[in-house]
C-alpha cells in the first residue's frame, strides 16, 4: 500500500465519492420534491404564482407550443425541462472544465451554484432562478467530477476498477439517503425545510471537495487540437460502428422515457393511488425514490452473477440481447403499476407492497440497460470520438426527459393505468424492436459484437449508472 494511500486507494478518490455522495443528496432530495412541492402547493395558489420572477414568461411561452396546461401538466412539463437540462449540460460542462477552467475549478464552480439554486428554492419569487442555477450547477459538477477518477491511477492499475465500483456506491448511498431525509423533513418542517437540507448537503459537498484539494490530480486545462496534431480519419469500421450505435439511439429513448416517469407523474400516482399508512405514520411519497438508490447496488452484482454463470454454460446473451431483455422486464414492471386497482380497497388505493414490489421488478430490469448501454457505447465508438459518442448517449435521457414531461398532461387525460400501459408499451416496443433486429445489428458491427467481452464486462461493473 502506498503511503498517501486510504483502504489501498488515493486519498483523492475518497474526495471526490465524497463530493459525489453530497450532491446525490441534493439532487435526489430535489428529484423526490419537485413535481410533488409544484403541483401540490406552490403552483395551486394564483397569488404565490404572480410572485414567481418571470413565470408569467416561462408559462405563456411554454403554451405557445404545448397549448393550454394545467397545473399538474405545467409541474410535469416544467420537471422534464429541469431533468432534461440537467441531462444534456453536463456535456458542455465538462468541454469548458476540458478546455477552459480546469476540472477543479468547474467542480468547485458547479457546487457554489448548485448550493445557491437549492437556498433560492426557499423562496417564490426566486423559484425559476433556483431551477436556472441548479442545472447549470449541474453541468459543471457532473461534466468534471467522476473524470477526475481515471487520473489518480497509472495505467493499467487493476484498482481503476474497484475505484469505479467505490464511487458509484457512493452515488447509490446519496440516492437511498436523500429521499428519506429530505421527504422526513419536508412531512414535519413543509416543503422549503426539506429543500434547505438538500442545500445543505451540496454546501456540504462542495467543502469537502474544496478541503481535499490536495489529495486530488492536477487540474490542466486540455491541449487544443491544434497542439495535439490533427484527428485521425475514421475507419469504414468506426463509421459504421457510429452509425449502428445511432439506429440503437431510440431504444435508449424509448426505456428512459418510460424510467423518467418514475421520477415524475410517478410521485403524484402514490400520492393519490397508495395506502400509505402504516398504523399512525403516514409513509413521506418522497420515500418511495430511496429505493432506486439501494436496488441498483443490490441487483448489479446479482446479474453480474448471472452473466457469469451462463458464459460458463456458453449461452450468456449478448449485450443487445441484454438491453432488450432488460427493457422487457422494466415494460412489466409497468404492467404490474397499472394492475393496481385489482387489489384497491373501497377508497381505491392499493396497498403499499404494491409500489415496493414495483421497483423490485424495475430496478432488476434496469440494470440490463442502463450499464449494458454504456458499456455497447464505449466499447464500440471509436477511439478518438468515445467521449463525444458517451455524450450522445447521455443525451438519450435528456430527449426522454422532455417526452416524459410533455406526455405528463395524458396522465390527466386517461386512467392511470392507461396510462402506465402506454409506459410499458414504449419500453417493451424498444426490446421488441431490439431483439427483432439484434441479428442483423450483429452482423452490422461484425463479429466483435458477438456475447459480451472481458472489457465490456469490466466497463458494465466500473461505470456508474447515468442517474
Amino acid at each position: 500500500m502506498r503511503k498517501k494511500d486510504l483502504f489501498g486507494h488515493p486519498r483523492g478518490l475518497w474526495v471526490l465519492a465524497g463530493t459525489e455522495l453530497w450532491d446525490r443528496i441534493s439532487f435526489h432530495g430535489m428529484l423526490a420534491m419537485l413535481v410533488l412541492y409544484m403541483s401540490g402547493d406552490l403552483l395551486k395558489h394564483p397569488e404565490r404564482v404572480q410572485k414567481i420572477l418571470g413565470f408569467a414568461a416561462y408559462r405563456s411561452a411554454l403554451e405557445s407550443v404545448t397549448g393550454h396546461l394545467s397545473v399538474l401538466a405545467l409541474s410535469m412539463q416544467t420537471f422534464g425541462i429541469y431533468m432534461a437540462a440537467i441531462t444534456a449540460l453536463p456535456i458542455v460542462g465538462g468541454w469548458i472544465g476540458d478546455r477552459v477552467t480546469g476540472r477543479r475549478f468547474a467542480v468547485a464552480l458547479g457546487a457554489l451554484l448548485m448550493t445557491a439554486g437549492h437556498f433560492c428554492m426557499a423562496f417564490d419569487q426566486t423559484f425559476l432562478l433556483a431551477l436556472l442555477l441548479l442545472v447549470l450547477g449541474a453541468g459543471f459538477l457532473r461534466g468534471n467530477l467522476s473524470a477526475q477518477v481515471k487520473a489518480l491511477y497509472p495505467p493499467g492499475d487493476r484498482r481503476e476498477t474497484d475505484a469505479y465500483q467505490m464511487y458509484y456506491l457512493a452515488v447509490c448511498v446519496g440516492a437511498f439517503i436523500a429521499p428519506i431525509a429530505t421527504g422526513a423533513v419536508a412531512a414535519v418542517w413543509g416543503w422549503h425545510a426539506g429543500f434547505a437540507v438538500a442545500g445543505f448537503g451540496m454546501l456540504v459537498g462542495l467543502l469537502v471537495y474544496l478541503l481535499g484539494q490536495s489529495a486530488l490530480p492536477a487540474g490542466g486545462v486540455r491541449p487544443s487540437a491544434a497542439k495535439s496534431g490533427p484527428r485521425p480519419r475514421l475507419t469504414a469500421a468506426e463509421k459504421r460502428n457510429i452509425a449502428g450505435l445511432m439506429m440503437i439511439w431510440p431504444v435508449s429513448v424509448a426505456f428512459w422515457t418510460a424510467q423518467a416517469q418514475i421520477w415524475n407523474v410517478y410521485n403524484v400516482w402514490i400520492r393519490d393511488h397508495i395506502d400509505l399508512q402504516v398504523g399512525r405514520l403516514t409513509v413521506p411519497v418522497p420515500w418511495f425514490q430511496s429505493l432506486d438508490g439501494l436496488a441498483p447496488a443490490a441487483f448489479i452484482p446479482v446479474a453480474l452473477w448471472i452473466w457469469r454463470r451462463q458464459a460458463k454454460r456458453g449461452r450468456e446473451p449478448d449485450q443487445l440481447t441484454k438491453v432488450a431483455i432488460g427493457c422487457l422486464i422494466f415494460g412489466a414492471s409497468l404492467v404490474w403499476l397499472a394492475l393496481a386497482p385489482m387489489v384497491s380497497n373501497a377508497n381505491g388505493r392499493a396497498p403499499l407492497l404494491w409500489p415496493v414490489m414495483f421497483h423490485i421488478l424495475s430496478n432488476f430490469g434496469a440494470v440490463y440497460v442502463a450499464p449494458v448501454f454504456l458499456a455497447l457505447y464505449a466499447g464500440r465508438a471509436p477511439n478518438s470520438l468515445r467521449g463525444t459518442m458517451l455524450g450522445v448517449n447521455a443525451l438519450s435521457q435528456a430527449a426522454a426527459s422532455l417526452l416524459s414531461g410533455r406526455m405528463g398532461g395524458l396522465y390527466e387525460s386517461v386512467s392511470p393505468s392507461t396510462f402506465w400501459l402506454i409506459n410499458a408499451a414504449i419500453c417493451s416496443g424498444g426490446g421488441v424492436l431490439l431483439l427483432a433486429g439484434s441479428p442483423a445489428l450483429r452482423r452490422w458491427f461484425g463479429a466483435e459484437s458477438e456475447g459480451l467481452d472481458g472489457d465490456a464486462l469490466e466497463a458494465v461493473e466500473a461505470e456508474p449508472m447515468p442517474a
